[in-house]
């Protein structure tokens, strides 16, 4: 049986091989397609390139709708109401705007 740092020497080789594999591979990889590229008369432009992340939207804070004139809480008007409303009407509360 092998020892754990036997083991971890065993991990760290095949790790560098796997990495000079990859870099093998990739390397053959852009030849070929340079190759096709280059016998097509192709340019990057013509692939498109990467397309462009949409920007993300900003969000903007919605206002608060109802005031509890006691605690000073406020509730936007989505979502679940907030209990200090529960059995009140929610238009003693509005905010005027």
């Amino acid at each position: 049986m092998s020892s754990y740092s036997e083991l971890q020497a065993q991990i760290a080789e095949l790790q560098k091989q796997a990495d000079a594999a990859r870099t093998t591979e990739l390397a053959a990889a852009k030849a070929k397609i340079a190759e096709i590229m280059k016998e097509h008369g192709l340019t990057l432009a013509d692939l498109g390139g990467v397309a462009k992340a949409k920007d993300a939207k900003v969000r903007q804070p919605v206002a608060a709708q109802f005031r509890n004139a006691e605690t000073g809480e406020e509730w936007t008007g989505r979502g679940r109401a907030p209990r200090w409303l529960d059995g009140k009407d929610k238009e003693q509360f509005r905010i005027n705007v």
